[in-house]
């Protein structure tokens, strides 16, 4: 016989043979490959697929050891969801690798390595640290009091310095400030003014 016949079912007298048609999975789809640095732990980071011939079939998702699992471990999936277990840092890791596995109510089952990339968010820097806070009074006028400098999670940032108003800034008007340095613009006198306060500002190039 030349011709194939497609069956799910042949009953011979009282008894049923029953035939599976059953086709594998081909594909993993995600939604995002990508997330962005500083997003909550257990954030979910893509929505998982399954691209099967039995449109009508269902799947069930796991993390599988193979070629390209380095970081299953820092990742759940719940449902069809995948979740990351800790709030990620660009600056300390910027991609992840991970080996997903789909299994259809067959039990058939097909597995995909996928990288995400992590997106690297401009962040707030945290503290300006001065190379000195004291200097010695009859210093000549518009010398450098004190080289600023920025902490900043992006470690290859820029910054920008500027005297600001606000809390503690009484003797702003007595400095200037020239790239990172805090220059006094006229010489001090210990006996007319023993210290001084001034409000500082940094700026990041992303402002």
């Amino acid at each position: 016989i030349d011709t194939l016949i497609n069956i799910e079912s042949i009953k011979f007298a009282d008894q049923t043979l029953r035939i599976s048609n059953n086709n594998i999975p081909t594909d993993i789809t995600l939604s995002s490959t990508s997330f962005n640095e500083n997003i909550n732990s257990g954030s979910v980071v893509a929505t998982l697929e399954t691209t099967d011939a039995d449109a009508s079939d269902s799947h069930t998702y796991s993390l599988v050891s193979g070629t390209g699992d380095t970081d299953n471990s820092s990742f759940t999936i719940e449902g069809s969801n995948l979740k990351i277990n800790a709030a990620p840092d660009y600056e300390t890791q910027s991609s992840y690798a991970v080996r997903l596995k789909t299994t259809d109510s067959g039990g058939l089952s097909y597995e995909e390595a996928v990288t995400f990339n992590v997106n690297d968010i401009n962040e707030v820097a945290t503290d300006i640290s001065l190379s000195s806070t004291s200097f010695n009074e009859n210093i000549d006028a518009g010398s450098a009091v004190a080289t600023l400098s920025t902490t900043d999670a992006d470690a290859s940032e820029s910054h920008t310095y500027t005297l600001v108003s606000g809390t503690e800034d009484t003797d702003n008007a007595l400095f200037t400030i020239e790239g990172s340095e805090l220059k006094i613009n006229s010489s001090p006198d210990y006996e007319t003014q023993s210290s001084y306060d001034i409000r500082l500002k940094t700026t990041d190039s992303g402002g």
